[in-house]
């Protein structure tokens, strides 16, 4: 399966859980069924790209970096490359990429959607963002990656100001998953 087809496959598979999101998700697969490049940063209207928030073990916290084009505390995401053959995948690679954390475990996703303005293509292109949630092992220590200008790990109920909400909503969303399956687990 290409990455293109495992995108469909998700995006088709997925319930939204508002009606926000399901408008995204029907524009993102849209987007996939009239540009062959959907999946690549030189699909100049616009690609998908895959984000993570990586959680501490407990989910009581959540590791974000300030992002040296944003300017803004994000967690961890990224593009996809031609070697990728799943949105999960991209996903997991770019939190440990960025992160520096081996053995992250991701959880069960996509949890979110979002769609965000970017200037990969000037004057600007989109983001159609597929989001994830990933586990960090317990002590687990970020390393600075050079795509960063710091790393933190922030209580998930104080997120910086100097963020989004789509941040927020997907680092509460990845605790209330982390949670779901603990108690499965248990």
């Amino acid at each position: 399966m290409s990455l293109r087809q495992d995108a469909v496959a998700t995006l088709s598979g997925w319930t939204a859980p508002t009606p926000g999101e399901e408008s995204l998700r029907a524009e993102f697969l849209d987007h996939l069924g009239t540009h062959d490049d959907a999946m690549l940063r030189e699909c100049v209207p616009g690609h998908l790209t895959a984000t993570t928030a990586v959680l501490s073990h407990d989910g009581a916290r959540v590791l974000l970096t300030l992002h040296p084009k944003a300017g803004m505390w994000l967690p961890m995401g990224g593009h996809c490359e031609i070697s990728d053959t799943s949105l999960a995948g991209v996903a997991l690679r770019e939190a440990v990429e960025e992160s520096g954390i081996p053995g992250l475990e991701l959880l069960p996703g996509p949890l979110a959607l979002d769609k965000h303005q970017v200037w990969c293509h000037p004057p600007h292109s989109w983001h159609l963002d597929v989001e994830y949630a990933a586990v960090a092992p317990a002590g687990a220590e970020a390393v600075i990656s050079e795509e960063s200008l710091d790393l933190r790990w922030f209580p998930i109920e104080e997120i910086p100001e100097l963020s989004d909400e789509a941040t927020r909503r997907l680092a509460a969303r990845g605790r209330v998953a982390l949670t779901a399956g603990s108690r499965a687990l248990g």
